[in-house]
């Protein structure tokens, strides 16, 4: 018995490395997942923009929906310019991030009051605070997609006042 016990001693101090590696590649991925709320959070900074596109493939697709008609990375980014704008206090804050394999999983919420009409309704000066959920996908060191939802519907029903 005690040449399984040696046996099973070597194997587990060769496992070692192996098991925290793993433990700090979900760390990294999911620090370079934070980035892009850092950038939702702050969507007129081009440190953060900066950053997001350095932890996002050149393909990078933004997927909320499935019409086919994915964000590129450039027309996220020129969105991003937009809420600046509009909602200069807006702020993502994640609540909960999960990993599995190369899937990060993220719930967050989103507040802010807009400056103007959001999605056509004008909130004059009410703010919304919503759920939103993402799925984002990491290959080779990089963020490849992101699929979202978000419910604007109901921040346009906290804007209207219903």
């Amino acid at each position: 018995m005690n040449i399984f016990k040696k046996i099973f001693s070597i194997c587990l101090v060769a496992a070692l490395p192996l098991i925290g590696a793993g433990t700090a590649s979900a760390a990294d991925d999911k620090a370079m997942v934070q980035t892009f709320y850092d950038l939702l959070s702050n969507p007129a900074s081009a440190a953060a923009a900066k950053t997001f596109s350095a932890n996002t493939s050149d393909d990078w697709e933004s997927i909320g929906n499935y019409s086919g008609k994915n964000k590129t990375k450039e027309a996220f980014l020129g969105q991003m310019g937009y809420f600046a704008k509009l909602i200069p206090d807006l702020n993502w804050k994640v609540e909960e991030m999960l990993q599995s394999g190369n899937k990060v999983v993220v719930r967050s919420r989103a507040t802010g009051i807009p400056k103007g009409p959001l999605f056509g309704v004008d909130g004059k000066g009410k703010g919304f605070d919503i759920l939103t959920i993402d799925i984002h996908t990491i290959e080779n060191g990089k963020i490849v997609n992101t699929y979202h939802v978000e419910d604007w519907s109901g921040a346009l029903q906290q804007l209207k006042g219903k």
